[in-house]
């Protein structure tokens, strides 16, 4: 019987050790502890089974973490992370106070550069080659793992155009399985395709007319074939780009036939590879699903509209109406900026168009958002997906920065719909014309109407813009809540005594703010609570607090939200309940007026 390898291995010094023979049994030994591992607490399982290989073969020729090694995104560092001195700690990978699901700096040398959003390698890895010469250190290796769907992205392309004129110690290493979270597109996929499949011309190579010293395709699979070319890649001064073909989900049979799905496939049995399915029937609809169903709905009703998303067509459920009308719904590749002015240019066309993105991915094109949107005051609809926290990704992905960022841009109107119903509305109500850019932000998870679509999909209500709503009344203290967290202050009030102290509002609007209710609200109450699940810093309670000021009220307002930090991983539960704005949280504060 075979002694254990992984369990020997500690860091990459022990790793070093190993006989180069030794290193397939390892390399087993790697996929079975992550696959077990993700089976039972969840997590990006396809990314890092497909370089199980690459990661042993980086760690055993370079001399990490002295050399320098910078993952792309992230989804794929699983076994770096297994070998780099956290192993034992695994298990807690994406927990309340456990280690990120991604690569970051504070978990020790090894993670050379945090990431969580996709391009940056390059240009990273490119800053640091370029730090070590300015230092006189000619020798160190600087490493940046990129997938082909997050090359395709304009600043892994800015990082290639610098790098090609430096002398830079750099190795650009494309790990090559033709799927990002959905399966790449674009013309730069088909290029790499042609590479692959050997019909590309050996004269007609982009990367080495961009100065590099180009090698590949090999099969980033065959762990003595990568050792080879990576030790010899290692001798070689300069700028330097190695083609890997790799597979997604690579020795789990049904991980590997199905790339998307066993991305992040949640629970599943680790003998059989077969997902353990959710009991989800009468369960209210994914706020993603309800954005998806209601657009393919409208557009069925109406053909100047048009679908965006820059390489989230299944999160975010754009995916319902690419499959109906496919010449208008369109995924541009991991492209933010593009994506932005992609729609602007549409928009300028009199099309109808709406652009899903994820919050915390349109911070990247907030330039575009301001100058090519905003400025000119196009009426594209940005729908916001996974607005406020989000859960397991943690501090890379939570959407809960886009109230602050947005409310400071003229012409734009802000909505968080309180459930799916009013979600459903704003997206009717914004196609039906609107004179200004809307941004409609709404949750990652499940709404509250059980019979959503069955029920009421189809039938639509206009919302008057800039309009408040009191959904409860009250003697003592209001209570103003922006967006799906006001379900949470719904349900706290009704399980603490005295409810009838509390008024509850429910502003959807940001921007403009209902201002009429204001006065109404400021001439009526002495206290005020804000209860939003984004920023307090900036975000609706600031603009709550501006309006006092500017009115000379002097009302006592408590703002509840997200604080003045990075919050980490966990549930969605957990950190609300760590920032105070869970159902049980809100219990306390209401029960101390």
């Amino acid at each position: 019987m075979k002694s254990n390898l992984l369990q020997t291995i500690y860091s990459p010094i022990d790793l070093r050790k190993l006989d180069e023979t030794q290193l397939p049994q390892l390399a087993q030994e790697l996929r079975d502890f992550i696959i077990g591992i993700v089976a039972v607490k969840e997590g990006h399982l396809g990314a890092s089974l497909g370089v199980v290989e690459l990661t042993i073969a980086l760690h055993y020729v370079f001399n990490t973490p002295e050399d320098v090694l910078i993952w792309d995104v992230g989804h794929q560092a699983y076994g770096h992370k297994i070998l780099t001195e956290r192993r034992e700690i695994f298990y807690t990978n994406r927990q309340l106070n456990g280690i990120s699901g991604f690569p970051r700096r504070s978990e020790g040398s090894y993670d050379a550069f945090g990431v969580g959003h996709s391009s940056t390698s390059i240009s990273a890895a490119l800053g640091m080659a370029i730090a070590s010469n300015l230092k006189g250190d000619y020798e160190k290796q600087h490493i940046a793992v990129i997938g082909d769907a997050s090359i395709a992205s304009g600043m892994a392309f800015e990082g290639l155009n610098h790098a090609g004129v430096t002398d830079a110690n750099l190795l650009v290493i494309l790990n090559d399985n033709a799927i990002g979270i959905d399966p790449s597109v674009g013309a730069l996929k088909n290029y790499f395709t042609a590479i692959k499949e050997g019909k590309n011309p050996k004269q007609n190579n982009m990367i080495r007319s961009l100065n590099f010293n180009c090698s590949g395709p090999i099969d980033g699979n065959d762990i003595f074939a990568v050792i080879k070319e990576l030790k010899r890649l290692q001798k070689i001064k300069g700028p330097k780009f190695l083609h890997l073909i790799t597979t997604k989900g690579k020795g789990l049979q049904q991980a590997e036939e199905n790339q998307v799905k066993y991305h992040a496939p949640g629970k599943f049995d680790a003998s059989t590879g077969e997902i353990i399915p959710k009991q989800e029937d009468h369960l209210p609809p994914k706020y993603q699903d309800v954005f998806g169903l209601t657009v393919l709905d409208l557009a069925k009703k109406n053909e100047k509209i048009v679908g965006i998303t820059p390489a989230m067509p299944s999160g975010s459920s754009l995916k319902f109406m690419m499959d109906v009308f496919p010449k208008r719904a369109f995924d541009v590749g991991i492209a933010e900026q593009h994506a932005v002015t992609l729609a602007a240019g549409m928009a300028t066309q009199g099309m109808i168009v709406y652009c899903n993105i994820y919050s915390t991915f349109l911070q990247r094109a907030y330039d575009q958002l301001i100058h090519d949107v905003a400025l000119q005051n196009l009426p594209v609809i940005f729908c916001l997906d996974r607005a406020g926290l989000v859960g397991e990704d943690g501090a890379t992905h939570h959407g809960v920065f886009d109230l602050a960022y947005l409310r400071c841009i003229p012409n734009m109107i802000i909505h968080a719909p309180l459930n799916e119903i009013e979600l459903q509305n704003i997206l009717y109500t914004a196609q039906l014309g609107l004179n200004h850019p809307i941004a409609i932000r709404y949750p990652r998870g499940r709404g509250v109407t059980e019979d959503w679509e069955k029920t009421y999909l189809g039938k639509y209500e206009s919302i008057e813009i800039g309009k408040a709503k009191l959904l409860k009344n009250g003697t003592k203290t209001a209570i103003l809540s922006s967006g799906t967290i006001g379900n949470n202050v719904s349900s706290a009030l009704l399980a603490i005594e005295h409810s009838e102290n509390f008024a509850h509002y429910d502003f959807a609007f940001i921007k403009p703010l209902d201002e009429v209710e204001l006065h109404t609200i400021f001439n009526q109450f002495e206290n005020i609570i804000t209860v939003e699940d984004g920023t307090i810093k900036g975000g609706f309670g600031s603009s709550i607090l501006e309006f006092a000021a500017t009115h000379n009220y002097n009302s006592k307002v408590q703002i509840l939200g997200i604080p003045d930090i990075f919050i980490e991983q966990g549930s969605v539960n957990e950190l609300q309940q760590y920032c105070g704005i869970s159902v049980d949280s809100l219990k306390i504060i209401f029960s101390s007026y």
